[in-house]
């Protein structure tokens, strides 16, 4: 039964060779035939409007493959190129920064040239502002020089503050804007002086007690006035350091006295660098040159280059005459 179904394959197989070979050579005979190749073109010239629209169709597939494939290669471009205008943005945003901060540190470091005291250069590093008090932090400490009363100077010689605490690594700075600040101004025009107190919120210093005989003009400047404060006393402040500029006067209502409103010479709100004097010593000189009375109790002057001052003694109380019985 086996080789019965084998040899029927095989007989099949060779009829379908002798067909397919027989085809074959009467296509190759007739293909040379003129008739035959008459017909063929004239099939081939009715189908060819088929043909060309196979092939339009078969080209607007392809262009339209090659269009989505373009499409998504610049969606991917775009997408690269937004990414990198961002980094660009962010990278010109901190090259725009770190060009402000040397322009900052620039100004400071002429100030320094240009002074003629020891400082520190600290960076702000906190801020307390409220409405009850106006300090900063700064970075530097006493491991640096930095010592209470140190006065602390902004960009273009402006008062910033005074150190009111201090630690290894660090300082608080009470501003010029703290309402329990105090210092005395100077006007440079006329060299009037009074009483300049910080105003918390305002924005503003005010001047006051000042002598309603000086002429004091909006667009001023005021500086302190680093003058003695009496018994020998410095001012806690250098001499010159810019306040702020007048943008109002009122005179009080005796006229005794007018009072001016300043403008603050640096905006201390947004206070990122300082330069901390250290060497400037304010309030009492020290006991070597302290005055002292120039009548020594031998009758004899001081010693050596100490200064001193002539003792007023407060006048007796006249005694009225008593009357005769």
């Amino acid at each position: 039964m086996t080789s019965l179904l084998a040899t029927r394959a095989a007989r099949r197989r060779g009829i379908a060779f002798v067909v397919l070979l027989v085809m074959s050579t009467l296509m190759m005979a007739f293909s040379s035939n003129p008739a035959v190749r008459e017909v063929q073109n004239g099939v081939s010239f009715a189908l060819r409007p088929i043909q060309g629209a196979v092939h339009d169709v078969a080209a607007g597939i392809a262009s339209l493959a090659a269009a989505i494939t373009e499409i998504d290669r610049l969606r991917v471009d775009n997408a690269t190129l937004l990414a990198e205008n961002e980094r660009l943005k962010v990278e010109n945003a901190r090259l725009e920064e770190i060009r402000r901060e040397n322009e900052l540190l620039t100004g400071l470091l002429q100030l320094r040239a240009g002074l003629d005291y020891q400082t520190v250069a600290a960076t702000v590093i906190a801020r307390e502002s409220s409405e009850f008090r106006r300090l900063v932090v700064l970075d530097h400490g006493t491991n640096d020089g930095i010592a209470v009363g140190d006065v602390a100077i902004a960009a273009g010689g402006a008062l910033a503050g005074r150190v009111t605490e201090v630690s290894p690594d660090s300082a608080k700075v009470i501003l010029l804007t703290d309402g329990e600040f105090t210092v005395i101004g100077q006007l440079t025009t006329t060299a009037a002086t009074g009483e300049v107190i910080g105003q918390l919120g305002a924005g503003v210093l005010v001047m006051r007690q000042i002598d309603s005989s000086e002429v004091v003009t909006v667009g001023d400047e005021v500086v302190t006035a680093g003058i003695e404060l009496g018994g020998g006393v410095r001012s806690p402040y250098p001499k010159g350091l810019l306040l702020g500029q007048v943008i109002d006067v009122r005179r009080d209502a005796n006229d005794v006295v007018q009072t001016a409103y300043l403008q603050p010479a640096a905006d201390l709100d947004k206070l990122e660098f300082v330069l901390v004097i250290t060497d400037y010593e304010g309030g009492l000189p020290p006991i070597e040159q302290q005055p002292i009375d120039c009548n020594q109790p031998d009758g004899t002057l001081p010693e050596g280059e100490q200064p001193c001052f002539d003792a007023i003694t407060s006048p007796s109380p006249s005694v009225a005459p008593s009357k005769a019985p």
